[in-house]
């Protein structure tokens, strides 16, 4: 049976970000850029095959394809703002516990090591894009950036924790400012059990 994807529920109310991301920021990024992808998806696959298809299933099938790119355009980003919003909570930031604690500590040298790298790899994405922490196909954790709409999901790693880096992510409460931006995503809103949950997921189950 074909399937038509739906708008994810916020995991918080729209005011819930403040004061690192604004209710109306939220208002727009969520109510209209990630509806938008939504209802433009279901638009594109409307009688083709991929109607039929899991959203992850859809991104892995067109990534690289010319001729389903706005679907996997559409799509990817469906399933990357999913998981940003999910990257967060309210009252959250700080430092993981457990076993992902151990790892960064022990592949970045420290976490603040780690936190400094993941700022400055979002700094340094030119244009529009994504910045991760994700586990490779060995299990080794990378901080990465993404063009557009892409994502580890495609080269099969396995997403932890992400931070929107298109304007309209902060422009509305930082401007220009990319890096206080980051900086705060991570020290105030990183849901650092969502990626834990992550780590214990295979990449394939993703």
């Amino acid at each position: 049976m074909a399937k038509s994807f739906t708008l994810m529920p916020l995991p918080y109310d729209q005011s819930a970000l403040r004061p690192v991301i604004s209710a109306r920021t939220v208002e727009f990024h969520y109510g209209k850029h990630h509806k938008g992808y939504v209802d433009k998806l279901n638009e594109l696959i409307m009688g083709t095959p991929y109607a039929h298809l899991s959203l992850e299933d859809i991104i892995r099938k067109t990534a690289g394809d010319e001729a389903a790119k706005k679907i996997f355009d559409n799509a990817s980003q469906v399933w990357n703002h999913d998981f940003f919003w999910r990257s967060m909570t309210p009252d959250g930031g700080g430092r993981p516990a457990g076993r992902l604690k151990t790892q960064i500590e022990s592949e970045f040298g420290s976490f603040d090591q780690f936190a400094e790298s993941f700022v400055k790899t979002a700094v340094e994405h030119f244009g529009s894009g994504w910045v991760w922490l994700s586990a490779a196909n060995d299990g080794g954790l990378k901080v990465i950036s993404t063009h557009d709409a892409k994502s580890p999901l495609i080269d099969g790693h396995r997403a932890l924790l992400c931070c929107d880096l298109w304007e309209h992510a902060y422009y509305l409460d930082y401007q220009n400012d990319r890096e206080s931006f980051v900086h705060d995503f991570l020290s105030r809103l990183a849901n650092w059990n969502y990626a834990a949950e992550q780590q214990a997921t295979p990449a394939a189950a993703q």
